[in-house]
């Protein structure tokens, strides 16, 4: 009987991090890693998804943190969960540049650094799968057009890092084009979540549909793209 394939998940203790690890777990088999940075949540998190989860304690904006990953001898599936959303109805103009970085710390930087520090495992899987949880609001296409629901958000720090999470995406598919690992950018959809005060139409269980779909794509399936749970999405 083969191994059972390996996720991690991080930000996984709540939200749509948590129904994606859910979902991986008692949908398709797979041992779930949940990443959480509190290690008391998380463990909490991985005792209500029962014996197929186990929690791991991951700051993505910690070097140290990131670096500890590196000991995993096997990993099929990463799943770039964990985000921030700091703003609260200032303009552009209004927006700190700290708070800028603070944003990209985490929904950017944090996910280049968990991406590289689990590649080597990813890389001894026979059908690796990275997933980045992008968002519609990062899509140029979107939010340029004047009438589009994503356009009356204009969130300078949190758009423009999903907007490099898509650029980040393409990068490294391009990188591992030809290899067994496809890497893909999901967009969840709005949801009612804690980043925005539970405001979403759509529940956490509806936006992991399109994150679940990409870690379990077949040897065929796309890579370099950003999708939904209908399909392709326009960057």
């Amino acid at each position: 009987m083969s191994e059972p394939r390996v996720a991690l998940v991080t930000g996984a203790n709540k939200g749509i991090g948590f129904e994606i690890a859910k979902l991986l777990g008692a949908r398709h088999g797979m041992k779930v890693l949940i990443g959480a940075r509190d290690a008391v949540r998380g463990k909490e998190a991985a005792a209500a998804l029962g014996g197929f989860a186990t929690a791991v304690v991951l700051d993505v904006t910690d070097e140290e943190s990131v670096a500890a990953l590196a000991a995993l001898e096997r990993l099929d599936v990463l799943v770039n969960n964990a985000g921030v959303l700091l703003e609260r109805g200032a303009p552009p103009s209004g927006t700190p540049v700290d708070l800028l970085r603070q944003t990209f710390e985490t929904n950017v930087y944090g996910v280049v650094a968990v991406t590289n520090a689990a590649l080597p495992a990813l890389r001894r899987s026979d059908a690796g799968r990275i997933v980045n949880m992008g968002s519609g609001l990062g899509s140029l296409a979107f939010t340029t057009e004047p009438e589009h629901m994503y356009a009356q958000h204009p969130l300078l720090a949190y758009n423009a890092s999903k907007s490099a999470l898509n650029a980040v995406t393409v990068s490294f598919a391009n990188e591992l084009r030809g290899t067994a690992i496809k890497v893909n950018a999901a967009d969840p959809g709005y949801c009612a979540t804690d980043m925005n005060g539970h405001a979403g139409p759509r529940t956490p269980v509806q936006g992991a549909t399109a994150a679940v779909r990409l870690a379990t794509l077949p040897a065929d399936g796309p890579t370099g793209g950003f999708f939904d749970e209908d399909g392709p999405v326009p960057w």
